[in-house]
């Protein structure tokens, strides 16, 4: 059983004969103790601070039963591990016609949440980031109130940041499914059907999301990896 806060994308699994339902990851309406397993792809990145963060990390072991495991993924703050360009940064260099674009109703895998930027994006990302070098981990704090917008398909400056994505309009078809409007990335067309909607994202330093887990003591950290500008738990129900 899969649960969502976007409807679109509960419906599309309604279509595919898949039960699903419409809930926060703060608070799941599923009996406590009642799933053999279960995993959180992409999802805890988006939330602002670090109580919520691990307050949905909280309810998600609630709803184990004891020995059973779970798998998250969060974004991870580096983009380049162990001398190894993550797929994220491998495809800046001409997919500027072939970047993703998140679509009305359209998931994606972990590994594929490429956001699509605009060039007023860019620029402002530019301007908030053109004196910050990207080393590592060591994050610089945002001077004032205003969020960074990131550059799409560069490595991250800050962990606390605004992604751009385009919202691509549809029409839907007599079997349900969404009929795509397709025009190039940056196009009159593209900027007249298409707004762009700023995603707020925590990206985890290594060794973070594994830190807030190890902090339940309901759990325990199975394994802990990195996977294609990921960083990966299985975590154990006790």
């Amino acid at each position: 059983v899969g649960c969502d806060r976007s409807k679109n994308l509960v419906d599309i699994c309604g279509e595919k004969n898949f039960q699903a339902f419409v809930c926060d990851a703060l608070a799941v309406p599923i009996r406590s103790g009642s799933c053999d397993a279960c995993i959180s792809i992409a999802v805890i990145h988006h939330f602002s601070t670090a109580e919520r963060r691990l307050a949905t990390i909280r309810e998600l072991a609630r709803l184990l039963r004891p020995g059973g495991t779970a798998l998250i993924y969060v974004w991870a703050m580096e983009q380049e591990y162990k001398h190894q360009k993550s797929k994220y940064l491998k495809e800046k260099n001409g997919s500027r016609d072939k970047e993703e674009e998140i679509i009305t109703g359209t998931a994606q895998r972990p590994s594929d949440q490429l956001p699509a930027s605009s060039s007023q994006d860019s620029a402002c990302s530019d301007q908030l980031l053109s004196d910050s070098k990207d080393e590592g981990c060591d994050a610089k704090p945002v001077a004032d109130s205003r969020l960074p917008v990131h550059t799409n398909r560069t490595s991250f400056h800050f962990q606390d940041l605004l992604v751009p994505w385009h919202l691509k309009g549809g029409t839907k078809k007599e079997g349900g499914s969404v009929d795509t409007a397709l025009f190039p990335a940056g196009s009159k067309e593209s900027q007249e059907i298409s707004p762009v909607f700023h995603r707020y994202y925590h990206v985890f330093c290594e060794g973070e999301l594994e830190a807030v887990c190890r902090s339940l003591d309901c759990v325990r950290v199975q394994k802990s990896y990195y996977d294609q500008g990921n960083w990966c738990v299985v975590l154990e129900k006790l």
